[in-house]
């Protein structure tokens, strides 16, 4: 009995394994693996018609991504604009430019000959004057002081040696930018009209007798003015370098200018920053007449003769 019950005891624990590998014919964790690849595809499905959530997320995304588009086409359109309003502004400043740079050209030609033509009629009404004063002895004597009255009005040119001094802009600096390689000017390293003025005044204080500014003479009532980047000397615009021309003894046009406390902090102001600043006696040098100003009003001076005859003559 005992070994039937161990036979049949075998035979049933035999049968219950089989069984069991029939069964399960994967390990657990192939089947857990399996269960979520299956659980993942069915997450990630494109939702169906049914659905209704499913439809909304679809519309909205088709609705984002025409958003997307028009707001692209928007931008393009606009910046298709903009290039081409800038493009046609830049056209257009360049013709008012041109336009502008063809008036000036014209004008300045137009006043540079009636310039020319207003010397040559002020020569000839000074020879036709001349002529006529020098007939007499009060006559000669009002030449005389006519001719003082012209040297110190700056209204006859004037030749003799003297004092140059020049001032010039600070180089542009190559380095300030080392990419694009761009010259730029330090705006302290720009000649001013107070500069000129200094430098004028002092040239007076020296002891010149006639003072002119690139050529351009210098007269009892002549300014120096700064207008956006042009130095105007009686309106009139001059360039850089400036050239400072003082008629007078050298010497002491030399001595005096540099015992000049202003022109000494002049010069350091021009070191500090690169200006250019130099002065050299010359021999020769010549300036032109001062632009007359204009006669606005006239009277006879009380005690004066109004007669060209001689007093008892």
């Amino acid at each position: 009995m005992t070994s039937t019950v161990q036979r049949g005891g075998a035979r049933s624990m035999g049968a219950s394994l089989l069984d069991q590998v029939l069964a399960e014919t994967l390990d657990p964790a192939y089947a857990q693996a399996a269960a979520r690849k299956v659980a993942a595809a069915k997450s990630s499905a494109v939702p169906t018609e049914s659905d209704p959530a499913a439809a909304t997320a679809r519309t909205d995304r088709r609705r984002a991504r025409v958003l997307v588009v028009l707001v692209m086409v928007i931008a393009g359109l606009l910046a298709a604009i903009t290039y081409d309003q800038a493009a046609a502004g830049a056209q257009g400043r360049a013709q008012v430019r041109e336009a502008l740079l063809g008036d000036i050209h014209r004008e300045t030609a137009t006043a540079e000959g009636l310039t020319g033509q207003l010397d040559r009629l002020r020569r000839q009404v000074n020879r036709t004057r001349d002529q006529a004063l020098r007939t007499t002895a009060v006559g000669q004597r009002a030449l005389d002081q006519l001719a003082a009255a012209e040297q110190g009005a700056a209204a006859v040119p004037v030749t003799g040696p003297g004092l140059l001094v020049t001032l010039a802009n600070a180089k542009p600096n190559a380095d300030s930018d080392p990419v694009g390689g761009a010259a730029e000017t330090d705006p302290n390293g720009l000649v001013r009209d107070g500069d000129l003025q200094l430098v004028v005044n002092a040239l007076w204080a020296a002891g010149a007798e006639a003072v002119g500014i690139n050529g351009q003479r210098l007269g009892p009532t002549s300014a120096i003015r700064f207008a956006g980047e042009a130095v105007l000397v009686d309106f009139n615009p001059v360039t850089n370098p400036y050239e400072v021309s003082a008629i007078g003894d050298p010497d002491t046009l030399r001595d005096n200018f540099l015992a000049s406390p202003e022109v000494g902090a002049l010069a350091v102001i021009s070191e500090s920053y690169g200006l250019r600043f130099e002065f050299a006696k010359e021999k020769d040098l010549a300036l032109p007449a001062a632009s007359p100003p204009e006669l606005r009003s006239a009277a006879v001076v009380p005690g004066v003769p109004a007669t060209d005859q001689e007093p008892g003559g």
